[in-house]
């Protein structure tokens, strides 16, 4: 496997970063995309000595102020890898030239989300944003310049298929933090979990999402709910979620599917803007179970309670519990518990 090494460079200035549209080079592998200045090694070079030379030549700009933000590691289709060294820049000091590699354009930062990026370009641009101290990342690349995997500092991040209305995957994947940064549509299954009672007709469990949650902290949730891997179908996953965050191994017999739900949320979390745009997948699972015996994930789930059904969608309804459950999912519920 051929290996390169190369430097990435985003410098900023009042809130916007230097692009360069990739439109010039016909043979080019980032032909029409938006990327950072940079390039190649040259023998005998650090990081350092390579993005200041080579900001230099596609800019005409000398950097005064910059720091080394990630190392990047490429592989494309088992043929090709790359290890790039990631800058940011904030002071630099010289008159633009123009840029032989493309065409060169000061972008809002913002507004570089919705340019012609690589998939795995948005995974480094959302650990910019969010300030991350100095990071490993992996992006691997199919043939077809589509991303398969990615993760950080050694750890396999969560990829999503982008789905359409039908929740047909489109085949394009994003990672997960990506994926809730732009809003793109995304699976996910959830599973209502019910036993018989003497009041409404049956009792909810109901868990209490963990305090570190990225989403909803502190929050009463869905019985058992995770999105659905790249790659991955409904039921498998809605199987691994209840066995994963509680601790319950049942079988596809004992999931009965009842519906759709689709949910559009946006908001912020720890000062990072959410958007969460998922069509889910809903099953019912109503076997016997000890809840003193689940085995909970606690970097998920904080706690767990019964609710009667009438109650608990009351307190829904008046919003008397913090909790981050749709209505008109819960009244499918009800449906398919024949309560509604």
């Amino acid at each position: 496997m051929k290996v390169k090494l190369s430097t990435l460079c985003y410098i900023e200035n009042d809130n916007q970063y230097l692009m360069l549209h990739r439109v010039v080079k016909k043979n080019d592998v980032n032909k029409d995309k938006w990327i950072g200045v940079g390039g190649h090694f040259e023998e005998g070079e650090s990081p350092e000595e390579c993005v200041l030379r080579e900001v230099k030549e596609e800019t005409g700009y000398i950097l005064t102020s910059y720091r080394y933000r990630g190392l990047v590691t490429f592989v494309f289709a088992d043929i090709e890898m790359e290890y790039m060294s990631l800058f940011t820049a904030d002071e630099f000091e010289g008159e633009p030239i123009p840029c032989n590699e493309g065409v060169l354009e000061w972008v809002d930062i913002e507004k570089v989300w919705k340019l012609n990026l690589w998939e795995g370009d948005k995974i480094f641009f959302r650990l910019l944003d969010e300030n991350v101290p100095f990071f490993s990342l992996k992006l691997v690349y199919n043939i077809d310049g589509k991303l398969e995997y990615a993760a950080l500092n050694g750890k396999q991040m969560e990829m999503f298929d982008v789905i359409d209305e039908d929740g047909m995957p489109t085949g394009l994947v994003k990672e997960r933090g990506v994926a809730h940064r732009e809003g793109a549509l995304h699976a996910t299954s959830h599973i209502w979990i019910a036993r018989p009672n003497e009041k409404s007709g049956y009792d909810i469990l109901l868990q209490k999402r963990s305090a570190n949650k990225d989403s909803h902290p502190g929050c009463y949730d869905i019985s058992s709910a995770g999105h659905i891997a790249a790659g991955d179908q409904p039921l498998a996953s809605a199987l691994r979620e209840l066995e994963e965050e509680l601790g319950i191994h049942a079988t596809p017999e004992q999931l009965v599917e009842f519906g759709v739900q689709y949910k559009n949320y946006q908001g912020e979390f720890y000062g990072k803007p959410f958007r969460d745009n998922q069509r889910s997948i809903l099953y019912l699972y109503k076997e016997p179970i000890d809840t003193d015996k689940l085995k909970l994930q606690q970097s998920e789930i904080e706690s767990v309670i019964w609710m009667d059904y009438k109650e608990a969608l009351h307190s829904i309804q008046e919003n008397t519990m913090k909790h981050c459950i749709y209505e008109e999912e819960f009244r499918k519920l009800g449906s398919a518990l024949g309560l509604e």
